[in-house]
Protein backbone atom coordinates (compact mmCIF):
# COMPACT_ATOMS: atom_id res chain seq x y z
CA UNK A 1 0.00 0.00 0.00
CA UNK A 2 1.32 3.19 -0.86
CA UNK A 3 -0.61 6.26 0.99
CA UNK A 4 2.17 9.20 -0.09
CA UNK A 5 0.50 10.48 -3.36
CA UNK A 6 -3.38 10.14 -1.75
CA UNK A 7 -2.73 13.26 0.21
CA UNK A 8 -1.25 15.36 -3.31
CA UNK A 9 -4.56 13.87 -5.25
CA UNK A 10 -6.98 15.38 -3.00
CA UNK A 11 -4.70 18.37 -2.98
CA UNK A 12 -5.00 18.48 -6.68
CA UNK A 13 -8.80 18.47 -6.93
CA UNK A 14 -8.98 21.50 -4.17
CA UNK A 15 -6.21 23.41 -6.68
CA UNK A 16 -9.02 23.04 -9.26
CA UNK A 17 -12.24 23.87 -7.35
CA UNK A 18 -10.00 27.25 -7.00
CA UNK A 19 -9.10 27.73 -10.40
CA UNK A 20 -12.82 27.48 -10.92
CA UNK A 21 -13.55 30.04 -8.13
CA UNK A 22 -10.88 32.60 -9.78
CA UNK A 23 -12.71 31.91 -13.23
CA UNK A 24 -15.86 32.47 -11.79
CA UNK A 25 -14.76 35.44 -10.56
CA UNK A 26 -13.20 36.96 -12.84
CA UNK A 27 -16.13 36.60 -15.08
CA UNK A 28 -14.32 34.29 -17.54
CA UNK A 29 -17.11 31.82 -16.93
CA UNK A 30 -20.35 33.75 -16.79
CA UNK A 31 -23.61 32.12 -14.97
CA UNK A 32 -24.92 31.52 -18.74
CA UNK A 33 -21.53 29.97 -19.00
CA UNK A 34 -21.58 28.07 -16.03
CA UNK A 35 -25.11 26.66 -17.36
CA UNK A 36 -23.32 25.55 -20.95
CA UNK A 37 -20.24 24.11 -18.97
CA UNK A 38 -23.01 21.73 -17.17
CA UNK A 39 -24.38 20.50 -20.06
CA UNK A 40 -20.45 19.98 -22.14
CA UNK A 41 -20.09 17.74 -18.41
CA UNK A 42 -22.84 15.54 -18.62
CA UNK A 43 -23.71 15.27 -22.35
CA UNK A 44 -20.03 14.66 -23.56
CA UNK A 45 -17.19 14.60 -21.40
CA UNK A 46 -18.72 12.56 -18.50
CA UNK A 47 -20.07 10.09 -21.41
CA UNK A 48 -16.53 9.36 -22.75
CA UNK A 49 -15.16 8.91 -19.49
CA UNK A 50 -17.53 5.81 -18.89
CA UNK A 51 -17.13 4.57 -21.96
CA UNK A 52 -13.36 4.79 -21.72
CA UNK A 53 -13.84 3.28 -18.09
CA UNK A 54 -15.32 0.10 -19.54
CA UNK A 55 -13.28 -0.29 -22.03
CA UNK A 56 -10.48 -3.10 -20.78
CA UNK A 57 -9.63 -6.54 -21.34
CA UNK A 58 -11.96 -9.48 -20.39
CA UNK A 59 -10.26 -12.49 -20.64
CA UNK A 60 -10.83 -15.30 -17.92
CA UNK A 61 -8.47 -14.44 -15.48
CA UNK A 62 -9.57 -10.74 -15.26
CA UNK A 63 -13.40 -12.10 -15.25
CA UNK A 64 -12.60 -14.93 -11.92
CA UNK A 65 -10.68 -12.44 -10.54
CA UNK A 66 -13.45 -9.31 -10.50
CA UNK A 67 -16.57 -11.87 -9.46
CA UNK A 68 -15.85 -10.99 -6.13
CA UNK A 69 -15.56 -7.65 -6.12
CA UNK A 70 -18.57 -7.35 -8.24
CA UNK A 71 -21.28 -8.76 -6.25
CA UNK A 72 -19.22 -7.02 -3.02
CA UNK A 73 -20.11 -3.48 -5.13
CA UNK A 74 -23.73 -5.14 -6.10
CA UNK A 75 -24.42 -5.39 -2.56
CA UNK A 76 -23.21 -1.82 -1.48
CA UNK A 77 -25.39 -0.37 -3.93
CA UNK A 78 -28.11 -2.07 -2.85
CA UNK A 79 -27.71 -1.01 1.21
CA UNK A 80 -26.88 2.10 -0.25
CA UNK A 81 -29.85 2.55 -1.87
CA UNK A 82 -32.11 1.05 1.02
CA UNK A 83 -30.70 3.74 3.24
CA UNK A 84 -31.10 6.63 1.37
CA UNK A 85 -34.80 5.87 1.40
CA UNK A 86 -35.38 5.71 4.80
CA UNK A 87 -32.85 8.08 6.92
CA UNK A 88 -33.88 10.94 4.85
CA UNK A 89 -37.68 11.26 5.36
CA UNK A 90 -38.13 13.90 7.11
CA UNK A 91 -35.88 16.32 5.13
CA UNK A 92 -37.28 19.13 2.73
CA UNK A 93 -37.32 17.46 -0.72
CA UNK A 94 -34.53 19.77 -2.07
CA UNK A 95 -32.00 18.58 -0.04
CA UNK A 96 -33.29 15.21 0.15
CA UNK A 97 -32.93 14.31 -3.46
CA UNK A 98 -29.55 15.55 -2.87
CA UNK A 99 -28.81 13.51 -0.05
CA UNK A 100 -30.45 10.30 -1.67
CA UNK A 101 -27.94 10.53 -4.95
CA UNK A 102 -24.68 11.32 -2.97
CA UNK A 103 -25.25 8.34 -0.93
CA UNK A 104 -25.98 5.81 -3.55
CA UNK A 105 -23.13 8.03 -5.61
CA UNK A 106 -19.88 8.62 -4.23
CA UNK A 107 -16.70 10.13 -5.83
CA UNK A 108 -14.98 6.44 -6.57
CA UNK A 109 -15.86 7.68 -10.33
CA UNK A 110 -12.77 10.44 -10.32
CA UNK A 111 -10.52 9.33 -7.25
CA UNK A 112 -11.76 5.54 -7.07
CA UNK A 113 -8.91 4.30 -9.65
CA UNK A 114 -6.11 6.53 -8.76
CA UNK A 115 -6.46 5.98 -5.41
CA UNK A 116 -6.99 2.22 -6.17
CA UNK A 117 -4.07 2.12 -7.96
CA UNK A 118 -1.80 4.43 -5.87
CA UNK A 119 -2.68 2.42 -2.58
CA UNK A 120 -2.79 -1.43 -4.39
CA UNK A 121 -0.90 -1.17 -8.11
CA UNK A 122 -2.25 -2.58 -10.95
CA UNK A 123 -4.06 -4.96 -9.51
CA UNK A 124 -5.97 -2.34 -7.20
CA UNK A 125 -6.81 -0.37 -10.63
CA UNK A 126 -8.02 -3.74 -12.24
CA UNK A 127 -10.38 -4.05 -9.25
CA UNK A 128 -11.86 -0.63 -9.08
CA UNK A 129 -12.38 -0.56 -12.83
CA UNK A 130 -15.05 -3.59 -11.80
CA UNK A 131 -15.67 -2.39 -8.36
CA UNK A 132 -17.19 1.12 -10.01
CA UNK A 133 -19.66 -1.03 -12.79
CA UNK A 134 -22.37 -1.10 -10.58
CA UNK A 135 -21.97 2.52 -9.09
CA UNK A 136 -22.01 3.61 -13.06
CA UNK A 137 -25.30 2.16 -13.73
CA UNK A 138 -26.95 2.89 -10.76
CA UNK A 139 -25.94 6.48 -10.59
CA UNK A 140 -27.20 7.38 -14.47
CA UNK A 141 -30.49 5.37 -13.49
CA UNK A 142 -32.08 5.16 -10.09
CA UNK A 143 -29.32 7.72 -9.04
CA UNK A 144 -30.84 10.05 -12.05
CA UNK A 145 -34.67 9.60 -10.88
CA UNK A 146 -34.02 11.34 -7.62
CA UNK A 147 -33.73 14.57 -9.54
CA UNK A 148 -36.04 13.95 -12.43
CA UNK A 149 -39.61 15.03 -11.94
CA UNK A 150 -41.99 13.19 -14.88
CA UNK A 151 -45.97 12.24 -14.28
CA UNK A 152 -45.08 8.81 -14.23
CA UNK A 153 -42.89 5.83 -13.15
CA UNK A 154 -43.10 5.07 -16.86
CA UNK A 155 -42.32 7.93 -18.03
CA UNK A 156 -39.20 8.57 -15.13
CA UNK A 157 -37.46 4.98 -16.50
CA UNK A 158 -37.81 6.89 -20.07
CA UNK A 159 -35.85 9.74 -19.33
CA UNK A 160 -33.38 7.96 -17.28
CA UNK A 161 -32.64 5.38 -20.52
CA UNK A 162 -32.28 8.42 -22.75
CA UNK A 163 -29.88 9.64 -20.32
CA UNK A 164 -26.31 10.10 -22.25
CA UNK A 165 -24.89 8.71 -19.12
CA UNK A 166 -26.56 6.15 -19.39
CA UNK A 167 -26.25 5.26 -22.84
CA UNK A 168 -22.57 5.60 -22.89
CA UNK A 169 -22.73 3.08 -19.72
CA UNK A 170 -24.93 0.21 -22.64
CA UNK A 171 -22.42 1.43 -24.99
CA UNK A 172 -19.68 0.45 -22.62
CA UNK A 173 -21.14 -2.94 -21.17
CA UNK A 174 -21.40 -4.20 -25.03
CA UNK A 175 -17.79 -2.98 -25.34
CA UNK A 176 -16.33 -4.56 -22.42
CA UNK A 177 -18.37 -8.00 -23.38
CA UNK A 178 -17.98 -8.16 -27.13
CA UNK A 179 -14.39 -6.72 -26.71
CA UNK A 180 -14.66 -5.19 -29.85
CA UNK A 181 -11.84 -3.12 -30.80
CA UNK A 182 -12.86 0.50 -31.90
CA UNK A 183 -10.27 2.22 -34.52
CA UNK A 184 -7.37 3.89 -32.90
CA UNK A 185 -8.46 7.52 -33.61
CA UNK A 186 -12.23 7.19 -31.97
CA UNK A 187 -10.94 5.18 -28.59
CA UNK A 188 -8.15 8.17 -28.51
CA UNK A 189 -10.81 10.68 -28.99
CA UNK A 190 -12.85 9.26 -26.31
CA UNK A 191 -10.51 8.51 -24.10
CA UNK A 192 -8.96 11.84 -24.74
CA UNK A 193 -12.26 14.20 -23.92
CA UNK A 194 -13.44 11.43 -20.96
CA UNK A 195 -9.79 12.47 -19.50
CA UNK A 196 -10.95 15.82 -19.02
CA UNK A 197 -13.75 14.64 -16.50
CA UNK A 198 -11.67 15.09 -13.67
CA UNK A 199 -10.50 18.72 -14.12
CA UNK A 200 -13.41 20.18 -15.44
CA UNK A 201 -16.39 18.68 -13.38
CA UNK A 202 -13.78 20.07 -10.41
CA UNK A 203 -13.61 23.84 -11.69
CA UNK A 204 -17.29 23.70 -12.70
CA UNK A 205 -17.86 22.71 -8.61
CA UNK A 206 -15.28 25.97 -8.27
CA UNK A 207 -17.87 27.83 -10.29
CA UNK A 208 -20.72 26.67 -8.37
CA UNK A 209 -18.76 27.35 -4.97
CA UNK A 210 -18.70 30.79 -5.93
CA UNK A 211 -22.14 31.82 -6.20
CA UNK A 212 -22.84 29.92 -2.38
CA UNK A 213 -22.38 31.04 1.00
CA UNK A 214 -20.11 28.55 2.73
CA UNK A 215 -19.93 30.12 5.71
CA UNK A 216 -22.98 27.89 6.77
CA UNK A 217 -21.11 24.71 5.08
CA UNK A 218 -21.21 23.14 8.89
CA UNK A 219 -25.22 22.07 9.56
CA UNK A 220 -26.25 19.44 11.80
CA UNK A 221 -27.53 17.86 8.05
CA UNK A 222 -23.77 18.39 6.11
CA UNK A 223 -22.41 16.63 9.04
CA UNK A 224 -24.54 13.62 9.65
CA UNK A 225 -24.22 13.05 5.80
CA UNK A 226 -20.50 13.52 6.43
CA UNK A 227 -20.60 10.70 8.61
CA UNK A 228 -22.85 8.92 6.93
CA UNK A 229 -20.94 8.78 4.22
CA UNK A 230 -17.10 8.83 5.59
CA UNK A 231 -17.86 6.18 8.10
CA UNK A 232 -21.06 4.41 8.57
CA UNK A 233 -21.15 3.17 5.10
CA UNK A 234 -17.43 2.44 4.78
CA UNK A 235 -17.77 0.65 8.35
CA UNK A 236 -20.55 -1.75 7.34
CA UNK A 237 -18.30 -2.39 4.21
CA UNK A 238 -15.48 -3.15 6.22
CA UNK A 239 -17.37 -5.57 8.83
CA UNK A 240 -19.13 -7.47 5.71
CA UNK A 241 -15.57 -8.01 4.08
CA UNK A 242 -13.66 -9.32 8.03
CA UNK A 243 -16.99 -11.39 8.77
CA UNK A 244 -16.73 -13.59 5.04
CA UNK A 245 -13.10 -13.61 4.89
CA UNK A 246 -12.69 -11.84 1.79
CA UNK A 247 -9.40 -11.67 0.36
CA UNK A 248 -7.22 -8.63 1.60
CA UNK A 249 -6.79 -6.56 -1.20
CA UNK A 250 -10.45 -7.03 -2.20
CA UNK A 251 -11.30 -6.10 0.83
CA UNK A 252 -8.90 -2.83 0.77
CA UNK A 253 -10.29 -1.62 -2.07
CA UNK A 254 -14.02 -2.26 -1.51
CA UNK A 255 -13.72 -0.34 1.60
CA UNK A 256 -11.46 2.90 0.70
CA UNK A 257 -14.21 2.98 -2.61
CA UNK A 258 -16.85 2.87 -0.04
CA UNK A 259 -15.08 5.46 1.69
CA UNK A 260 -15.40 8.08 -1.15
CA UNK A 261 -16.92 11.75 -0.68
CA UNK A 262 -19.75 13.10 -2.35
CA UNK A 263 -19.93 12.46 -6.05
CA UNK A 264 -18.92 16.07 -7.79
CA UNK A 265 -21.84 15.05 -10.44
CA UNK A 266 -24.23 15.65 -7.00
CA UNK A 267 -23.45 19.45 -7.68
CA UNK A 268 -23.92 19.69 -10.93
CA UNK A 269 -27.30 17.20 -11.65
CA UNK A 270 -28.61 19.21 -8.52
CA UNK A 271 -28.37 22.57 -10.70
CA UNK A 272 -28.94 21.07 -13.77
CA UNK A 273 -32.25 19.04 -12.34
CA UNK A 274 -33.18 22.61 -10.15
CA UNK A 275 -32.32 20.75 -6.70
CA UNK A 276 -30.56 22.52 -3.90
CA UNK A 277 -27.58 23.04 -5.46
CA UNK A 278 -25.86 25.53 -2.49
CA UNK A 279 -26.56 22.48 0.03
CA UNK A 280 -25.43 19.74 -2.89
CA UNK A 281 -21.95 22.22 -2.93
CA UNK A 282 -21.23 22.00 0.71
CA UNK A 283 -21.75 18.81 0.91
CA UNK A 284 -19.76 18.06 -1.94
CA UNK A 285 -16.65 20.12 -0.11
CA UNK A 286 -17.27 19.20 3.20
CA UNK A 287 -16.87 15.51 2.74
CA UNK A 288 -13.74 15.83 0.61
CA UNK A 289 -12.23 17.97 3.00
CA UNK A 290 -13.08 15.54 5.95
CA UNK A 291 -11.80 12.76 3.70
CA UNK A 292 -8.71 13.75 3.67
CA UNK A 293 -8.21 12.25 6.80
CA UNK A 294 -10.84 9.84 6.64
CA UNK A 295 -9.53 7.81 3.57
CA UNK A 296 -5.92 7.29 4.48
CA UNK A 297 -7.28 6.50 8.25
CA UNK A 298 -9.38 4.15 6.50
CA UNK A 299 -6.23 2.41 4.59
CA UNK A 300 -4.54 2.53 7.88
CA UNK A 301 -7.33 0.76 9.35
CA UNK A 302 -7.71 -1.93 5.90
CA UNK A 303 -3.75 -2.43 6.45
CA UNK A 304 -3.83 -3.50 10.36
CA UNK A 305 -6.43 -5.65 10.09
CA UNK A 306 -7.45 -7.37 6.66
Amino acid sequence: MKIDGLFDLQVMMFLLMAVGVVLRKMNIITKEGKGMLTDLVIDLILPCNIISAFYMPMDHSVFVSGVEILIISILIQIFCTFISGILYRKVPKEKRMVLQYATVCSNAGFLGNPVAEGLYGSVGLLYASVYLIPQRIVMWSAGVSYFTECPSKKEVVKKVLKHPCIVAVEIGIVLMVTQVQLPGFLSSAIENVGGCTTAITMMLIGTILTDVDMRHILTRTTVAYSFIRLAFIPAVVFAGCWLANIDSVVAGVSVTLAAMPAGTTTAILAMKYHGDEEFATQSVVLTTMLSMAAIPIWSLIIHSAL
